[in-house]
């Protein structure tokens, strides 16, 4: 097959990473691509935007598959642009890719299909949501509607901190996102992810993951896109995947489809493991970033067949087999994010350490001729296997440690969650 992956993080880079080593792949694109991908894939200068843009070249490139990372390409309907040029995708459609993009969206399916999540209010103006606020009090959770490129989420614990967080989102702070805002009870556990591949009737589920959203270590400060994950996650134990699957996944799965918009792609379930049962916190319709790292490192099986079985609705019958290792991710991100941050400062020190038990995936980078540059917030995920998190973790603060750029930084404590419970 000839391959055009859609993305250019750090998502992108581990997926195109796998799919390179595909014996069905003869030809990779990515679009566009970052200051990595091209080790593995022919980078395209494209807007990915603009979807006529995206089918003309598949056309030009007689592309067979075409695979969407990025959660606005999803949102957008870029995979049935597409599909309806012929050309096969892996990626939701618009109608199933709402369980992302509109978290009111998610609520109800959860109101109609008996799913557990959080009590919750939707509200479209701020006097509403303050007087929803004022009756709850604090802790509290306040969720723009829409994508806020992981930012759009505090977890409030003073009814302060909530008021502010509503009247930045009808401020305008995350743009028509936040135009709708939930607000939902705080819900007591702990934070898991889980991944599953759905081909509109069939699903086969992959793997767990935890990852770290918050900018410092203690999970303290500002929600981030990601900072850090590790997989497997031995809290989600067979007891509570098996619920998870009957509880949450199987009743979205029916729910869609009865609607009419069946879900072809993955299934990406935060869940709060509480003292009640596992509870949906929200749906993502695309991998995770940082969780792809750390699950394609431990992934066994050929994932571009996986990907065009669910997209082509043969899934039946496939499985998937994973390294008996658990695999961490580090975030390096620029100084100042996930508020302001500044761009280009050079990087030394990242190209040529990978090896079979490291590896450095790429997201907002650049290269000008030799020099490697920073061009986003998240920049680098160093990314290592082990016997188990405490290795992974060595190894990849190991890999951290080679990589010399001033202006960058990462937490410290990534996986610290389990390596507490295995010390004990």
């Amino acid at each position: 097959m000839r391959v055009l992956v859609i993305g250019s993080g750090g998502r992108e880079h581990a997926l195109a990473w796998k799919i390179a080593q595909s014996p069905l792949l003869t030809k990779l694109f990515i679009a566009p691509g970052n200051g990595g991908t091209g080790k593995v894939a022919e980078n395209v200068a494209i807007d990915i935007t603009d979807h006529k843009a995206v089918t003309d070249f598949c056309k030009l490139m007689a592309i067979d598959f075409v695979v969407v990372g990025p959660d606005a390409q999803v949102v957008a309907g870029l995979g049935d642009d597409v599909r309806a040029a012929g050309i096969a995708c892996f990626c939701p459609s618009k109608a199933a890719g709402q369980l992302e993009g509109s978290k009111g969206f998610t609520k109800a399916l959860c109101d109609e299909m008996g799913i557990p999540t959080a009590a919750y209010g939707r509200f479209d103006s701020e006097a509403a949501a303050l007087a929803y606020l004022y009756m709850r009090g604090a802790p509290i959770v306040i969720k723009a509607d829409g994508l806020a490129a992981g930012k759009g989420v505090t977890v409030a614990m003073s009814v302060e901190e909530a008021e502010a967080a509503i009247i930045d989102c009808f401020a305008g702070t995350f743009g028509a996102s936040g135009a709708e805002v939930v607000i939902e009870e705080y819900m007591e556990g702990e934070e898991v992810s889980l991944f599953v591949l759905c081909d509109g009737t069939d699903i086969l589920p992959l793997t767990t993951a935890q990852d770290h959203k918050r900018a410092f270590d203690g999970d303290t400060g500002p929600n981030t896109g990601g900072m850090g994950a590790y997989s497997p996650a031995p809290v989600m134990t067979r007891e509570i995947y098996e619920e998870t699957l009957e509880r949450v996944i199987w009743p979205t799965v029916k729910g869609l489809a009865a609607r009419g918009t069946p879900y072809q792609g993955v299934l990406y379930a935060g869940l709060m493991l509480t003292a009640d049962g596992p509870k949906l916190v929200e749906y993502n319709a695309r991998f995770g970033d940082p969780e792809t790292q750390v699950m394609m490192l431990r992934m066994e099986s050929d994932l571009l067949a996986l990907l065009h079985a669910t997209a082509t609705g043969t899934l039946a019958g496939h499985e998937v087999a994973w390294k008996d290792q658990y695999a961490l991710t580090v975030i390096m991100a620029t100084q100042g994010y996930p508020g302001h941050y500044d761009k280009g400062s050079e990087i030394r020190g990242a190209e040529g350490i990978d090896s079979d038990t490291l590896v450095v995936f790429h997201a907002g980078t650049r290269r000008e001729g030799a020099r490697l540059l920073a061009a986003g917030g998240r920049v680098l995920n160093v990314t290592a296997l082990g016997r188990d998190v405490n290795e992974a973790q060595s190894r990849a603060y190991a890999g951290v440690e080679q990589i010399v750029w001033p202006e960058g930084f990462c937490r410290r404590d990534i996986g610290w969650r389990e390596i507490a419970r295995t010390s004990i």
